[in-house]
């Protein structure tokens, strides 16, 4: 799964915020003055089907007038957002798009994938490194009076003190942290105790499904929204592992989709809007938004796509809600002037481009108001994938590093141990892992200070962080090359941006 943050990329900035922000805000300007209907309507399918997300005015009679004119010119209305404007629709009119965006009130409109809508099927998503049964004998046999059995293994809670932090306060089960991933196995026994169910759902397509077991992983090797899941609040019940916040609950909202495992912008924006019309506190969005790992703004598709999922996002904050996200995994440096994209768009061939990240938005990473997390391995050191950027990192967390940073654990495995489906265990590394633990230290901070807005709880989320300031050197694999450049002081910088999260400074 390309998209995943365990595999992949990307992130924001104060100067990014501000330069989307200003962007966005011409949005509206790029609809046409042409009255409704004024292009003819689509008289056959004429191409691929697709899906789109159409972007409007939020008034009534706005929307009623766009979805006539969707369905004039060849299309079917899926899903519509009256609250935030946004019309999900499938059409096979290859002039959809063009058409749609001369509407009327009409704001942005584009495709959120460049390949046809297929018949469901499975995804494989690689191998995992499993916790066999000899080598969890050997860690429990490690295990500390008062500890987790497999807590010997999790360098990653002792690094930012939540071993300790779990003692004075856990959390409070009034918090939840909404898992936007590949589905939760809510039946694991480290999961169980802490699932929120009213809180969940399967966003696949735009529109929610809250049937039981819908979140729900559809296969074993749909592993990673489980594990994202034990991280943040796997339960201290004496059974397995540890999350950072063991006391609030989690849910799952599944938006991958089961034919090829990617995260499509309409599904995304339906678990934003689910998430704060059901209370969630915070989300971890380990993903970016397929196709495209870049949105340029001067694509009309790449443009609707930005348009949609901020307008989503943007709902959710004011509801009350904070997004966390990983910075990605491509050792880019998201300050610099250009990054040559090879992968995008990832649901057909993809062509390679260079961008200015400063103008093509990784989303939801780069939307204004995202926490942006950068990853690190048990030396408190960046880890060799993870990307990073002057003004671009909000704060870092133990995403994990097998290669260059080792931990002395029994397991001797430098990544991240959490929650696998089936009552299993693995390991898995990537800011992927990273979010998460940044996730859980913000649930403490909102268990502690649950008046505390978005913006409010991002602030505390920086004051508490430690940050060890740029290293003297970072020629990881010794060749006498810097593998990245770390700019900034030791209040601030490019690396670790405010700090590595604190979970029992948070507490205290």
């Amino acid at each position: 799964m390309a998209h995943l943050r365990s595999r992949r990329r990307l992130a924001l900035a104060v100067p990014v915020v501000l330069s989307l922000t200003a962007t966005l805000g011409f949005l509206p300007g790029a609809a046409s003055a042409a009255p409704q209907g004024s292009a003819p309507a689509a008289t056959a399918a004429d191409g691929p089907n697709l899906a789109y997300v159409v972007n409007t005015k939020t008034d009534h009679r706005t929307i009623t007038s766009v979805k006539k004119a969707i369905v004039k010119a060849g299309g079917t209305v899926v899903a519509t957002y009256d609250k935030i404007g946004v019309i999900v629709a499938h059409s096979a009119n290859t002039e959809f798009g063009p058409r749609l965006r001369a509407v009327r009130g009409v704001q942005s409109a584009g495709a959120t994938r460049t390949t046809p809508l297929t018949a469901a099927g499975t995804t494989d998503e690689g191998a995992a490194d499993y916790l066999s049964a000899a080598e969890a004998a050997k860690v429990k046999a490690a295990a500390t009076p008062g500890s987790e059995p497999l807590e010997a293994d999790q360098w990653d809670l002792r690094a930012i003190g939540a071993d300790k932090a779990a003692k004075i306060n856990p959390g409070s089960r009034k918090v939840t942290v909404a898992v936007i991933d590949t589905g939760v196995d809510d039946t694991h026994p480290d999961l169980a105790p802490n699932f929120s169910a009213k809180q969940s759902a399967n966003c696949v397509g735009g529109v929610a499904d809250t049937s039981a077991g819908a979140w729900r992983p559809y296969t074993a090797e749909d592993y990673h929204g489980t594990h994202v899941a034990g991280e943040i609040a796997a339960a201290r019940n004496g059974i397995g592992v540890a999350g950072v916040a063991p006391g609030v609950q989690v849910s799952g909202i599944k938006v991958s989709d089961p034919d090829n495992g990617l995260f499509y912008p309409e599904s995304v924006v339906c678990a934003f809007v689910f998430a704060a019309d059901h209370g969630v506190e915070i989300t971890n969005n380990s993903y970016y938004v397929d196709p495209w790992l870049y949105n340029c703004m001067d694509d009309p598709d790449q443009r609707a796509i930005v348009d949609a999922v901020n307008r989503a996002q943007q709902y959710a904050t004011k509801k009350g809600t904070l997004h966390l996200a990983s910075a990605g995994n491509s050792n880019h440096d998201l300050d610099s002037d250009a990054i040559v994209d090879d992968s995008s768009p990832d649901d057909s061939t993809p062509v390679t481009r260079t961008i200015d990240p400063h103008e093509c938005f990784d989303v939801p990473t780069q939307l204004p108001g995202v926490v942006t997390v950068s990853a690190t391995g048990v030396q408190s050191l960046k880890s060799y994938y993870s990307t990073y950027g002057k003004g671009v990192i909000d704060v870092a967390a133990p995403g994990g590093d097998g290669r260059y940073q080792i931990p002395d654990t029994p397991s001797k495995n430098g990544r991240i141990l959490s929650t696998m489906p089936n009552n299993q265990y693995g390991f898995l590394q990537g800011t992927s892992m990273a979010s998460p633990h940044a996730a859980g230290v913000a649930a403490l901070l909102k268990s502690e200070h649950p008046w505390a807005s978005p913006a409010q709880l991002q602030a505390l989320l920086k004051a508490q962080a430690d940050n060890p300031g740029c290293p003297d050197s970072y020629d990881q694999d010794g060749n006498g090359t810097q593998d990245a450049t770390c700019e900034g002081g030791k209040r601030v910088n490019g690396f670790y941006g405010f700090g590595i999260v604190n979970a029992l400074k948070a507490v205290k």
